[in-house]
């Protein structure tokens, strides 16, 4: 492994409750809730009708009427949470080589905002069996092809170097910082511009997670509605969201007087190579993921000081992950303070890893674990810490952080502050 280290520099986030890295937090300390019946199209005809909605205006943060119109409501979260965070790290970008900064953008399903609403507009709703290409979006293209999103970032923080889409299911959050990390160890990169994105509060989403039943029926209390790991549970909300991180090497940014957020201590990811949506109970394939995210950390699980969790929401996945906590740290998980900020935020898909990452970083920066909403009525089987309901005052220097994903993805990265894990 290269002795590079690699640090956050710059974030910001747009997430249900609030635009913004401030309002993100406020939210999460709070222990508030942005869960509430679906605003965008008329729900009535779905199982579940509840979703975590963004109070999102593109024009209020900057985009052009061009950019709106070009681009997708995942891209525009992009674009904005990425000149936030390159603006937050302090970098001026137009100093540096721009072949030397690269973008790589997680996303799970792309445009689906834009592609269900042209869709609907060639088949006149729906009626025509054979579309009208002339009724769609001149843009269609950049909807269809995900590759638009890191374009997009690329152009908006001027970034000419190694340039990607990491689109795998619902880790793609973790997973597209982590490739991020890895470029800049290897020496691809100096400056990374990584995070997720995504938009899929759309009537096809819904009616997709309708049946299969992964969604809550609980319309008639959205507000707590999302309970990961209480027993009331019964299925998760969507969400809408996006994180964008400025990453650099840690003595780069030292020497150019950065503020160091946070350092990316460890990574990994594994698959189940069982099921599209099942997962085995005992956790094992996550649990790899673990262990291997705190060997390349060089850590021993007793460093962990908090578990930012996957938390959907579905007795499947909290029970899968509880196990895979055990399984990987042992005793010291039943030490451990874990919660699932989907309780607050929902689930965004491929964004949520992100937003995930952005919590932990945190939660480092303020000493706080935020809290698990809504967790009222444990489930035996999930018997550790969740830190129900109010957030919690404690040192945390190390966060382990992990997602878990529809084909059987399993994703870890350990967070800590650069001091702790110093050589």
């Amino acid at each position: 492994m290269s002795g590079r280290r690699v640090v956050v520099t710059g974030m910001e986030v747009l997430a249900p409750g609030g635009v913004g890295t401030d309002a993100f937090w406020s939210l999460l300390s709070e222990g508030r809730t942005a869960t509430r019946g679906i605003t965008f199209f008329d729900p009535g005809q779905f199982r579940s009708r509840v979703a975590a909605e963004i109070d999102f205006d593109p024009y209020a943060h900057g985009l052009t009427p061009h950019e709106v119109r070009r681009m997708d409501r995942a891209a525009q979260f992009a674009v904005v949470a990425a000149r936030g965070a390159v603006a937050d790290s302090g970098l001026d970008t137009e100093a540096l080589d721009p072949y030397r900064i690269g973008v790589t953008i997680g996303s799970a399903v792309g445009a689906t905002m834009s592609l269900d609403e042209d869709y609907r507009a060639v088949s006149d709703g729906g009626r025509l069996d054979l579309v009208d290409h002339a009724y769609a979006d001149p843009f269609f293209y950049n909807h269809f092809v995900p590759s638009s999103f890191a374009a997009e970032v690329a152009r908006a923080v001027g970034a000419q170097g190694p340039s990607s889409v990491v689109s795998a299911g619902c880790t793609s959050g973790l997973d597209s910082v982590g490739y991020a990390v890895d470029l800049i160890r290897e020496g691809a990169a100096d400056v990374m511009v990584a995070g997720a994105t995504d938009a899929p509060i759309s009537p096809i989403t819904m009616a997709c997670f309708d049946a299969i039943k992964a969604t809550t029926p609980r319309h008639d209390d959205p507000e707590h509605a999302s309970r990961p790991f209480d027993g009331t549970r019964n299925g998760f909300v969507l969400g809408e969201g996006a994180a964008v991180f400025v990453l650099e090497e840690l003595e780069s940014a030292r020497r150019r007087g950065a503020r160091v957020h946070a350092e990316i201590a460890g990574y990994a990811t594994r698959s189940n190579a069982y099921h599209m949506t099942g997962l085995r109970p005992d956790g094992a394939e996550m649990s790899q993921a673990i262990t291997v995210a705190l060997d390349e950390a060089r850590m021993n699980p007793t460093a962990v000081d908090y578990i930012n969790a996957h938390g959907s929401g579905t007795k499947q996945n909290d029970r899968h992950e509880t196990a895979a906590f055990k399984r990987s740290l042992g005793d010291h998980a039943y030490r451990t303070p874990v919660s699932s900020i989907k309780s607050m935020v929902g689930h965004s898909l491929g964004a949520i890893g992100s937003i995930e990452i952005a919590a932990s970083v945190l939660a480092i920066r303020h000493n706080v674990v935020p809290p698990t909403a809504n967790l009222h009525t444990p489930d035996p089987e999930c018997d550790l810490d969740y830190v129900p309901l109010t957030a919690r005052d404690q040192l945390v220097d190390t966060v382990l952080t992990v997602g878990s994903g529809f084909g059987g993805f399993q994703s870890a990265m350990v967070l800590a502050r650069p001091e702790r894990t110093a050589a």
